[in-house]
């Protein structure tokens, strides 16, 4: 007498063979379709679903975080274009401000939204650091100071990476 388990197909590729269930909903699951937890394997709808109760922003959190942002990266953008004017220590002071001045505005974007979490928060943050630096750069480009410019291209591409992974609490090394 032989034990045969009927057949199963996955759900979402009906003719794809499987043994693979989710571990939540019991759905049948081929492995593309599957999504390793510590706890096994999940449905990428089940995944969608435990992803959205993380996600607390609401409308205003974007409007105030946008406009905050926007105001501090202003100011440190201003702050980068004088720092140019430093020679070689102007470098340094680029190289370790603007990292610095990426947490500054990560930390008082968190203050003012209450430390609510959303990737499109996140990214309308950064945008906002990037639309509040836009003045300073247009001044750098009419009066054509180039060098000054380089120097808003670095804070940009230094501070904007570093907010984004502080709000977003990614963690480089565990």
């Amino acid at each position: 007498m032989t034990n045969a388990t009927p057949i199963e197909y996955c759900a979402n590729h009906p003719r794809v063979e499987t043994t693979l269930h989710c571990n939540k909903c019991g759905k049948p699951i081929c492995a593309r379709c599957a999504v390793r937890m510590p706890t096994g394997y999940r449905c990428k709808e089940c995944v969608r679903g435990q992803l959205k109760v993380f996600d607390t922003a609401q409308w205003y959190d974007y409007l105030f975080g946008f406009v905050v942002a926007g105001i501090l990266g202003g100011i440190a953008s201003l702050l980068a274009s004088l720092v140019g004017s430093l020679g070689i220590l102007g470098w340094v002071a680029i190289f370790i401000g603007s990292p610095t001045a990426g947490v500054v505005i990560a930390e008082g974007v968190r203050l003012v939204t209450r430390k609510h979490r959303s990737r499109p928060l996140f990214i309308t943050i950064c945008a906002g650091v990037v639309l509040g630096a836009v003045p300073v750069i247009l001044f750098q480009v009419l009066s054509l100071n180039l060098f000054n410019l380089i120097f808003q291209g670095v804070f940009l591409v230094m501070a904007v990476p570093v907010i984004y992974t502080r709000l977003s609490g990614i963690q480089l090394f565990r």
